[in-house]
């Protein structure tokens, strides 16, 4: 999962970014409001951790700013105000969730993945498609009736192949999605992810394009 935190606070961010990423989760940062709000326009998140308070233009701006763009990413809203007025104000705006500083890192990951999960199925715990089963609760995925266990990254890359089914997702996607763009590595890893992929699902259930990437057809 590729999430993108705007904070202002050095320490939080620095916690965060740690916390996130030892959950092995891609992580992208901004420290004010203007650099935020062009990471979050740009670049393709899962969800994002945004910040009332912030240099350069406010967290509720750039909520109302990426709402009227029609940027539909699941945001939670980080504040110190924990007045009802003010939470209601973010959610009436747009943003997903709320939480009041001081918060605890475990209960905002629960939020995260909480959020995550429903955006991906509409409010249920399970995706079906073709033959396989998916919870998302357990990440535990079935075909008809057999168990397939699959690894942290394997999982990631069904997710997100099924997030984007029906359209070729390319090999830079994958990587810029999947991986940590500071790690160094070359297509051969991804290619040997989707290898192992299809090997476990079987090859008619992610489709290969040669040169141009993979797909999963919701048939």
């Amino acid at each position: 999962m590729k999430i993108l935190i705007i904070e202002d606070d050095k320490h939080i961010l620095s916690l965060l970014y740690r916390e996130f990423e030892e959950a092995d989760y891609i992580v992208d940062s901004a420290m004010n409001g203007l650099d935020g709000e062009y990471l979050a326009e740009v670049n393709s998140y899962d969800i994002i951790i945004l910040d009332w308070m912030l240099p350069s233009k406010s967290g509720i701006e750039i909520l109302q700013s990426l709402r009227s763009k029609r940027v539909s990413t699941p945001i939670i809203m980080l504040s110190a105000k924990g007045e009802i007025e003010d939470k209601v104000s973010g959610l009436n705006i747009g943003a997903d969730d709320y939480l009041s500083k001081p918060f605890s890192f475990d209960e905002l990951l629960a939020r995260v993945n909480s959020l995550h999960r429903r955006n991906l199925s509409k409010g249920i715990n399970t995706i079906t498609i073709n033959k396989l089963t998916i919870n998302l609760d357990d990440k535990s995925v079935k075909k008809e009736d057999t168990n397939i266990p699959l690894s942290a990254k394997e999982y990631e890359l069904l997710m997100f192949l099924i997030k984007h089914k029906n359209t070729i997702v390319s090999i830079p996607t994958i990587q810029e999605q999947l991986w940590d763009q500071d790690t160094h590595i070359n297509s051969n890893v991804i290619q040997v992810t989707i290898y192992n992929l299809r090997k476990k699902l079987g090859k008619e259930v992610i489709q290969s394009y040669r040169n141009l990437g993979y797909k999963i057809e919701d048939r």
